[in-house]
């Protein structure tokens, strides 16, 4: 199983600091944000990850993180993502990576207090499909929601201004290789992107999706506001300090 990192986009909602630096480089308390999701995938038992970058400074990835000797990994890879097409375009760069592997993907400025070893090893019993992480927020129209009926995933719902549950689809997700062949007929969004959420409700339409809770605090660290917050709850003891 391969990991792969999405560390690309221009970082607009925390200009000035993004005028001279990519957002995944910034500092949450004392380790450069792009350290959180690495480990992440190296807490679950990937030693194998893929950094998908983009903009004027992917060059400092490669600075900051060498061959990933330091997280103790087998390798690490490089892609470059020209412009914002989408979290499912920048998928897209890494299949030739994944060979023909299943693969956990994290967002770069995704941070949780514990870890998904859990769910990643379920994912591996459940041999085939997608599992996607979920976490009940207080403001889910921010984000993808899940419709959920018991166990099963009804579908996801794109930032909906009415809310069928208190969750937020996380940026975790764990794939197997067919992702690439449903990111490849996807047409662009009202925003003219590729949406990821696109590529997990085909997932859920043939009906090989399951989902889990995650346990302890996530947040992403995408604004001003979530940046500070992020750096408080890691600074109170968790996501990984070492």
């Amino acid at each position: 199983m391969k990991g792969i990192v999405l560390a690309g986009g221009l970082g607009t909602r925390l200009h000035p600091l993004t005028k001279i630096t990519n957002k995944h480089l910034l500092p949450v308390y004392n380790r450069p944000m792009i350290y959180y999701p690495i480990q992440t995938l190296v807490d679950a038992g990937i030693d194998d990850i893929m950094i998908v970058t983009g903009g004027n400074h992917a060059g400092d990835f490669l600075r900051l993180l060498a061959n990933g000797k330091d997280f103790g990994l087998r390798g690490i890879s490089y892609a470059y993502q020209e412009g914002e097409g989408g979290i499912a375009a920048a998928l897209a760069l890494t299949e030739h990576f994944a060979r023909g592997e299943a693969i956990v993907v994290v967002l770069g400025d995704n941070i949780i207090e514990g870890n998904i070893a859990g769910p990643v090893r379920r994912f591996r019993e459940q041999g085939k499909g997608a599992k996607i992480l979920l976490k009940e927020v207080p403001d889910p129209q921010r984000f993808g929601v899940p419709v959920l009926d018991g166990p099963r995933v009804v579908r996801i719902e794109e930032k909906p201004a009415q809310p069928k549950s208190n969750y937020a689809v996380i940026g975790i997700y764990c794939f197997d290789n067919r992702v690439y062949d449903f990111a490849r007929t996807l047409k662009p969004s009202a925003r003219g992107e590729l949406e990821i959420t696109d590529v997990n409700n085909r997932f859920i339409e043939e009906g090989s999706m399951t989902y889990e809770i995650l346990e302890g605090w996530w947040t992403d660290a995408g604004t001003f506001e979530s940046l500070h917050h992020a750096s408080n709850l890691v600074a109170a003891g968790g996501a990984n300090r070492r």
